[in-house]
């Protein structure tokens, strides 16, 4: 996959405008994501200060890291959206846009007067994503609230670490990016609706927590319909075994997934062979996952007895489902992260490149590609706002 910029292959998403009001990562994502396949993105900033992102945790140079991947390819404009204005300049860049994408505490827009009935004036096409913690409404809209407060609410922390210790959170903005990855394809959907069938624009309610809610997958239904509440497991699965990290000999942890009955299968076979693969125990797919202890201890047992490399080996060679867990610098040393072009080298005036992670997923006539990192505050006021917005006002 090639991340050059200058490539002549278009992107499908050309001439699709999107304004970016969103703040740290939800949002924001939204419009990366969008910008990797060609959408032209303006994130209006707070000026002086910008998006949080810009100082949330470690520098690369002059910039955060998180700013450096979350602005990449877009333009950014400061405006005071307090002052009328900066929001009448905001106000004619809405009318040209395809969708606004905001993440303020539900009723912020609404106080600023460029609610969604007030956008929809100047553009009655215009897609408005509004991204919260717990949505627009219900009884919890106004509370403040972040990806950590939408892991704890959804039921995922609940459900995550092991029995006898607290609920883990994730460490990372989980809740964040899959937010974002729902605002991203129903931004779509709406624009599909609106210039394909005719549509009205409309808006976008995204809600952290139920983002997070959605991955939990049956869980809602075993508890009102069978009474079952899913206990912390640490890595294993209540439904499948083997399943867990092990640590080998030489200090290093493996993966393995005996999800589907095959691949649990020649790892029980790996590891204790024909005798193993014949204990009644350890034949089925409910008999593995009643006798998952036992079976578990197996395999510790077995890898504990061996270095990383023999036990990669021995996995495949036999076509069984496990891989080393690996850190950043394994990846960057990686081959396959290597052929994938996995983490690409994307241009940058101060640091001459910085490396992130690629455009995601790969499309074969059209590869999203990225530009540019994120950029200094305030970086395209001229083009921006002295070019469009004065053009739309005459």
């Amino acid at each position: 996959m090639s991340n050059d910029a200058s490539s002549s292959s278009p992107l499908p998403l050309a001439g699709v405008r999107i304004l970016e009001l969103a703040n740290v990562v939800a949002g924001p994502s939204i419009g990366a994501h969008l910008s990797d396949f060609g959408a032209e993105v303006v994130k209006v900033e707070r000026p002086g200060e910008g998006d949080a992102s810009r100082t949330m945790g470690e520098a690369v140079g002059e910039r955060t890291a998180w700013w450096l991947c979350i602005g990449r390819n877009k333009q950014t404009v400061a405006l005071d959206l307090k002052r009328e204005d900066d929001r009448e300049a905001f106000l004619r860049l809405a009318a040209e846009a395809d969708a606004v994408v905001e993440s303020f505490r539900p009723g912020v827009l609404e106080r600023l007067g460029l609610s969604p009935t007030e956008l929809h004036a100047v553009n009655p096409g215009l897609v408005i994503v509004r991204i919260s913690a717990f949505g627009q409404d219900g009884p919890y809209a106004d509370r403040p609230g972040f990806g950590t407060l939408a892991e704890a609410f959804s039921g995922l922390a609940e459900i995550s670490g092991y029995p006898d210790r607290p609920p883990l959170l994730p460490p990372i903005a989980l809740a964040d990016q899959v937010a974002g990855l729902f605002g991203t394809w129903s931004l779509l959907a709406a624009l599909y609706h609106r210039d394909v069938h005719g549509g009205p624009g409309q808006t976008i309610d995204v809600s952290l927590y139920e983002s997070v809610l959605s991955l939990l997958g049956p869980l809602p239904t075993l508890y009102r319909h069978n009474g079952t509440l899913l206990a912390r497991n640490g890595s294993r699965l209540s439904f499948s075994s083997p399943r867990n990290v092990y640590a080998t000999r030489d200090g290093r942890w493996f993966a393995i997934s005996g999800t589907a009955p095959s691949a649990a299968e020649r790892v029980v076979r790996l590891v204790g062979g024909e005798a193993l693969a014949a204990d009644p125990r350890f034949a089925t797919p409910a008999a593995r996952a009643e006798h998952a202890d036992e079976l578990d201890a197996l395999v510790a047992e077995w890898i504990g007895e061996r270095d990383l490399a023999e036990v990669e080996a021995r996995f495949q060679a036999v076509n069984a489902a496990g891989i080393s867990v690996i850190d950043m610098a394994d990846a960057a040393a990686d081959p396959h992260y290597a052929a994938r072009e996995a983490i690409v080298a994307v241009p940058d005036e101060e640091l001459g490149e910085v490396l992130m992670t690629a455009p995601v997923p790969r499309m074969s006539a059209t590869p999203g590609r990225i530009a540019h990192a994120g950029r200094a505050l305030g970086a395209d006021d001229e083009s921006v706002l002295g070019g469009r917005a004065a053009e739309a006002s005459r």
